[in-house]
């Protein structure tokens, strides 16, 4: 099954990040709309105190920078010639843009020299330490790496399932029984995903196919206006990988459950379970079942091992005799 993978983000414009995430920092433009298309190269925030005291040496200077009480009253205790060298300086580190944080009155001179720079100025109410998190978060979320797969996507109970297979192995036809089972789609045919942190995948669709499916035979479908606002999802953690494969070519069918299996996107390995497929088998009802024995795993109840222990215990009485 082919993978394709999608440009890591190198770097995010400002205009890009404020168009974005503005309306959720609560930013605003002040001063001139100037070098909105400079890059944030550094998914963090950074405070410049020691910038504005004049050591530069390690300064952060490809990151967001943002000036809270600290940084305002030290440039305010300042006399008006050193301040308006500080300001200065601190611009010509060719930055991507300044926050103002609390909503706090700017520094005589400050809109000024970042006129003359061509560097974006917001406000913001948020105080220092919220906007800082909460900026990270969406910058770590713009430069998560990105990979795309040959396959459906679906919400059954809370639990994130790639649908893979062959082209007419019956994916469609397994993620529509799924839907009408009452479960979301997230994505059909291919599925984007985004590592975040290293730590969980998470899926979603690209915006001109979302919550749509093509179904052979019939076309292009809306499964939100057919089956409701409930059948559809925009993203999701990935926690199963369901293949589904012609049961003539599985060479060998783990018929207790034992053996683990692993599929890796972006370094993350995924449990991973083929079901075979041949006429008369409902799909829809055998990912469900992977699914929600997934589900027992995550919560500490492993079927399998549990069986196979019973059944070792009930073979050891025989043995002894």
């Amino acid at each position: 099954m082919a993978r394709t993978k999608d440009p890591l983000f190198k770097s995010l414009s400002v205009g890009k990040f404020f168009a974005d995430h503005g309306p959720s920092l609560e930013l605003e433009l002040i001063g001139d709309s100037v070098g909105m298309e400079r890059p944030i190269a550094e998914p963090t925030i950074n405070r410049p105190g020691l910038a504005l005291a004049g050591f530069f040496r390690y300064f952060a200077s490809k990151r967001v920078q943002v000036a809270g009480h600290a940084e305002l009253s030290y440039l305010r205790s300042l006399p008006a010639e050193e301040r308006a060298t500080r300001i200065k300086s601190l611009f010509e580190q060719q930055i991507p843009c300044l926050v103002i944080a609390r909503g706090l009155p700017l520094p005589t001179g400050l809109l000024e020299f970042a006129a003359k720079s061509e560097t974006p100025v917001f406000r913001t109410p948020l105080v220092t330490m919220k906007f800082i998190n909460s900026a990270t978060i969406a910058l770590e979320d713009e430069f998560a790496p990105v990979a795309s797969e040959h396959g459906s996507m679906v919400d059954i109970m809370g639990m994130g399932v790639l649908i893979r297979g062959a082209s007419g192995i019956g994916k469609s036809e397994c993620v529509l029984g799924l839907i009408e089972r009452g479960y979301s789609l997230v994505s059909d045919d291919i599925t984007r995903f985004r590592n975040l942190e290293g730590r969980e995948l998470i899926g979603n669709s690209k915006e001109l196919t979302r919550f749509h499916m093509e179904v052979r035979g019939i076309g292009i479908i809306n499964v939100a206006a057919i089956f409701g606002a409930g059948s559809v999802r925009p993203e999701k953690r990935l926690d199963l990988i369901v293949t589904l494969k012609d049961w003539h070519d599985v060479e060998e069918i783990d018929r207790l459950g034992l053996d683990r299996d692993a599929y890796e996107i972006l370094g993350i390995p995924i449990p991973h379970v083929t079901i075979p497929v041949r006429p008369s088998r409902d799909l829809a009802r055998l990912v469900e079942v992977a699914a929600l024995n997934q589900k027992l795993r995550g919560m500490g109840h492993d079927t399998a091992r549990e069986f196979n222990d019973r059944l070792l215990r009930a073979m050891k009485p025989a043995r002894d005799h």
